[in-house]
C-alpha cells in the first residue's frame, strides 16, 4: 500500500515541473490543451473520461496519475460505486500489479474525499 499523500504528490509534480514549464513553456501549453479537449463533456462525459484516464493511470503503474485524476473525479461527482466497479476492471485487465495500484487509488478516494459542510 502506498505510503505518501496523493495531494502533496500532486503538489509535488506541479511545483517539479516548474522548471520545464518555464524551459518548454510552448510544448506544457500544448499538452494543457490536448488534456482540456481530451477531457471535455462530449459524446463521452467528463466524468468517464476521468474514470478512464485513471484506468489508464492504474494499469500503467502511475501514482501521479491516480492523485490527479481522483482529485477531478471528487470534482465531478464521482462515485465510491462507480470508483469500485472501475477499479475491478483494471484488475481484470492488468492483474495483480493493477490490483496494488487499485487499492493505492481506493486510499487515494478516501483521504483526497472534500469535508463534507
Amino acid at each position: 500500500m502506498s505510503s505518501f499523500d496523493h495531494n502533496t504528490l500532486i503538489k509535488n509534480i506541479n511545483d517539479n515541473l516548474g522548471t520545464l514549464r518555464k524551459a518548454q513553456p510552448d510544448a506544457l501549453q500544448g499538452f494543457g490543451q490536448l488534456a482540456k479537449a481530451a477531457m471535455a463533456d462530449g459524446a463521452i462525459s467528463a466524468k468517464h473520461k476521468e474514470l478512464i484516464a485513471l484506468a489508464i493511470g492504474i494499469t500503467q503503474h502511475c501514482s501521479g496519475c491516480i492523485g490527479f485524476h481522483i482529485k477531478a473525479l471528487h470534482k465531478l461527482g464521482c462515485t465510491r460505486v462507480e470508483l469500485d466497479e472501475m477499479l475491478s476492471v483494471c484488475v481484470y485487465m492488468g492483474g495483480g500489479p493493477a490490483l496494488m495500484y487499485a487499492a493505492e487509488a481506493g486510499a487515494a478516494w478516501d483521504s483526497m474525499a472534500p469535508v463534507a459542510a
